[in-house]
């Protein structure tokens, strides 16, 4: 997977936490991970897994705050305005209340954060996905074809504009 480009959409502060909701491990966590470490900033990863052994995450990500969450009816865990980005990775399209993982990571970004949702090619209808973004207060959300393989939509939560949070 190249995340050349991937990368190039993040430009992390010093103290920037960002957390990752998804169902799959892979580069893109150790992508985010190592942006974190480089800046001081902070990397929460909300892993969904039916299955009963689940990855010992703690040992790639030994800084990172880690939940394992064992089924696709509940939402993940995340104080309000405390992060500045949520990614969803191979997991929106599958969760059975959307409604409640946009709800929740509305509420956990703080104001001018992003949201971005990533699926793989073909499972995501790119169009609703920003229409629901839109109807969840997220602006100006827009599609990306950055990285083989995925439909990438990105939105973001803007001071003053919607729910006010």
């Amino acid at each position: 997977m190249n995340l050349k480009q991937f990368k190039e959409l993040f430009n992390p502060l010093p103290g920037n936490h960002y957390i990752q909701v998804t169902s799959s491990v892979d580069e893109t966590t150790t992508t985010f991970y190592e942006l974190m470490q480089s800046v001081g900033g902070e990397l929460s990863l909300a892993y969904y897994n039916e299955e009963l052994d689940s990855p010992d995450l703690s040992a790639l990500y030994p800084d990172a705050k880690i939940q394992y969450i064992s089924n696709l009816i509940h939402p993940f865990r995340a104080l309000p305005r405390d992060h500045d980005m949520v990614i969803f990775k191979d997991i929106f399209a599958m969760h059975h209340k959307q409604d409640l993982l946009l709800n929740t990571a509305y509420k956990t970004l703080a104001n001018t954060a992003h949201i971005i949702i990533m699926e793989k090619k073909g499972i995501l209808d790119t169009y609703a996905t920003q229409e629901l973004l839109e109807r969840f207060e997220f602006r100006a959300p827009n599609t990306l074809d950055i990285v083989e393989g995925y439909d990438i939509v990105m939105g973001k939560k803007m001071h003053m504009w919607g729910n006010g949070l």
